[in-house]
């Protein structure tokens, strides 16, 4: 093995022993390695990662600035054995990261959703059940959809009315309890998919109609055709309602419930930050900003605190 892959191999491995997934670096570094590997280039410097870092064309300056963000903290690692490295600094590649603006669900068109779902075609009855069942999940839990796809049986206990999330976002695992109608949904779930498949590939809750784990793409793709189907989205259309922004919803509407009960937003916001598996309350903040009717609600309890004497 050359010392290229030798000391990727070594910085991957620590950093996962470490706790961090390393997903995006673990497919991009290995490219940067080819790619340095055919330039000859004898240890990293300032010039060949960003050569690498904005390679292709039509891409956004966050994603150039992500790629270069991964060669730096590569850099720095192997920096302690390869005193020629250059560490890139910081700025090169100036950039906002720009979130998307939410969709914002009506009750009537997530109703739609899941009726659309119960319509999917399939081998049997399990591929409707299936989304029939998840999208309800993904829309009164708030739960990401890559959480809900690695939901495996022992993380569901419908006795105790309560879903074990594992080392999701951030490396967290989480607690989230649920209604006892949603409980019921997940039963009914559960005695259909044992019946179609008794004995499935796969530990987890959810299952494909083959008995494998879910995999995100069909997951999309079916969504995708359901949003079609209800009018959410255009036979051509390329960008429109995500799956996430069942998130978006849950936590939006519980903001804007305990606005409109008069709740003390402050005391019940990091209650709201831990169900969601927020990295910091700021993260939770930023739908306040992104809403303009809990903007508005904001200003007016703001407003009305300055006045009192």
């Amino acid at each position: 093995m050359n010392p290229w892959s030798t000391r990727l191999d070594e910085y991957l491995s620590l950093r996962r022993r470490l706790g961090f997934k390393m997903c995006q670096a673990g497919h991009l570094l290995p490219q940067f390695v080819r790619f340095a590997q055919q330039e000859k280039a004898e240890f990293i410097t300032t010039k060949l990662a960003l050569a690498w870092a904005t390679q292709g064309k039509g891409c956004q300056p966050a994603y150039w600035a992500d790629r270069l963000g991964l060669v730096r903290r590569f850099a720095r690692y192997v920096s302690a054995v390869d005193p020629r490295t250059e560490i890139p600094p910081g700025g090169l590649l100036p950039h906002r990261h720009l979130r998307k603006t939410p969709y914002q669900y009506r009750d009537e068109e997530v109703e739609q959703l899941v009726k659309a779902a119960q319509q999917l075609p399939g081998p049997d009855e399990l591929r409707a059940a299936t989304y029939t069942t998840l999208f309800g999940l993904l829309a009164v839990t708030g739960m990401r959809v890559g959480e809900a796809i690695s939901l495996a049986r022992q993380d569901v206990n419908l006795n105790q009315a309560l879903l074990t999330l594992r080392q999701t976002k951030f490396n967290k695992s989480r607690l989230v309890p649920i209604h006892p109608t949603t409980v019921d949904k997940l039963r009914e779930y559960e005695r259909l998919r044992d019946r179609i498949g008794p004995q499935p590939k796969s530990p987890n809750f959810f299952l494909s109609a083959r008995g494998t784990r879910l995999a995100y793409t069909t997951l999309r793709h079916w969504f995708i055709q359901v949003c079609c189907q209800i009018g959410l989205r255009g036979p051509t259309d390329h960008r429109g309602p995500r799956m996430h922004d069942l998130r978006y919803r849950f936590a939006i509407g519980t903001l804007l419930r305990w606005y409109r009960t008069d709740q003390d937003i402050e005391a019940h916001l990091p209650e709201l930050t831990t169900y969601l598996g927020h990295g910091h309350v700021a993260d939770t903040y930023w739908y306040l900003s992104a809403t303009p009717e809990l903007l508005q609600l904001a200003t007016q309890r703001l407003e009305r605190k300055s006045r009192k004497p």
